[in-house]
C-alpha cells in the first residue's frame, strides 16, 4: 500500500511539474507573441519615418520598388518637372498599364481633391493607364476619397502604405472601396 502511496503521490507531482511546465510555456508563447507584434509596429513606424524623411525622387523610387517586389514589370521612375501626373509607370503582372503619382508631404498635411483632379485628366488621357494609383505620405480628404471613388482612382495613403511596405501586394489595394476604406484624420507632427 506504501508504494501505491508513494506512485500515486509522485503521478500528482509530475502532474502539477507538467502543468506548470505547460502554463508557463503557454505565458510564455504569449509574451513572446505580444513581443513580436510590438517590433514589427516599431520596424513599420521606423520605416514610415523613414518615408517622411525622404525626398521626391527617393519616395518616387521608393514605390518604384515596391512595385517590382510585386511582379510589376517594365517599371520606370519617370517624375519630375512635366512628369504630367506620372512619377512612375509600369505594368501589373496582369499586365495592365500602372500609372503612380506620388505625393510625399508631411505627416500632418492632407491630399485634396484638386490633385486627384489634376492626376485623373491624364492618367488616362495623357499616359493610357488601366490603373491609375495615387500614392501619398499623408492622408487623403473626404471629397478626394469621394472623387476617388466616383472616377475608379486607387488611392494608398500612409495607413495602406504601411501594408504595402509590410508585404501586401499592390494589386491587393485596386479593388477596395477607398470611399469607405481607411481615413481622413490628419495625422499631427509629433504622432507616434
Amino acid at each position: 500500500m506504501g508504494t501505491v502511496l508513494l506512485v500515486a503521490l509522485a503521478v500528482v507531482a509530475a502532474g502539477v511539474v507538467v502543468t506548470g511546465l505547460v502554463r508557463a510555456g503557454r505565458r510564455e508563447a504569449q509574451a513572446e507573441k505580444a513581443r513580436l507584434a510590438e517590433e514589427a509596429r516599431r520596424r513599420a513606424r521606423r520605416s514610415l519615418d523613414t518615408v517622411w524623411a525622404m525626398n521626391d525622387r527617393q519616395f518616387e523610387e521608393y514605390v518604384a520598388e515596391l512595385c517590382r517586389r510585386d511582379g510589376c514589370t517594365d517599371v520606370k521612375r519617370v517624375g519630375g518637372a512635366g512628369d504630367l501626373g506620372a512619377d512612375v509607370t509600369g505594368r501589373l503582372p496582369d499586365g495592365r498599364r500602372l500609372v503612380i503619382q506620388c505625393k510625399r508631404y508631411a505627416k500632418h498635411r492632407t491630399v485634396g481633391s484638386r490633385d486627384l483632379q489634376t492626376f485623373n485628366g491624364t492618367a488616362r488621357a495623357e499616359h493610357q493607364a488601366d490603373a491609375p494609383v495615387l500614392v501619398a505620405s499623408c492622408v487623403f480628404t473626404k471629397p478626394a476619397r469621394a472623387f476617388a471613388a466616383r472616377h475608379g482612382l486607387c488611392l494608398i495613403d500612409i495607413n495602406l502604405l504601411g501594408f504595402w511596405n509590410s508585404g501586401t501586394p499592390l494589386t491587393a489595394f485596386l479593388d477596395l472601396d477607398i470611399s469607405r476604406s481607411g481615413t481622413n484624420r490628419k495625422l499631427h507632427p509629433d504622432d507616434d
